[in-house]
């Protein structure tokens, strides 16, 4: 069974930024991918930005060149930085794993989820 643990969030004004954090626990494995999703009210979940093992990344459109998401220093651990944030940024982030490499879909596990708030 794998945990994940995510910290930061909050709220923020439009240009600020934040840094979302994440750790995994149990039996993550080696190889895998762990990312960022966020679901606005009435939206759908929607993929952010992932990063496999390996280091290969993947980002929304919409986040591209503001947002980055890196390894942490521990094992298993993942931190998307969040500049030039816009009020559409809003949102319940979520911190996703899943086994192998899987940039394009989301994993087996969830985190609980962290508020961002942008206001404008």
């Amino acid at each position: 069974q794998v945990q994940l643990v995510e910290s930061g969030g909050g709220l923020v004004q439009a240009g600020g930024s934040l840094r979302l954090s994440c750790a995994a626990s149990g039996s993550a494995g080696s190889i895998n991918t762990m990312g960022w999703y966020r679901q606005a009210p009435g939206k759908q979940r929607e993929l952010v930005a992932a990063i496999t093992s390996g280091g290969s990344t993947n980002y929304a459109d919409s986040v591209k060149g503001r947002f980055t998401i890196s390894r942490g220093n521990a094992k298993n651990t993942v931190v998307l930085q969040m500049n030039s944030l816009k009020p559409e940024d809003t949102a319940v982030y979520y911190c996703n794993l899943g086994a192998g490499i899987i940039l394009l879909r989301p994993g087996r596990y969830w985190g609980q989820g962290t508020q961002v708030t942008v206001s404008s």
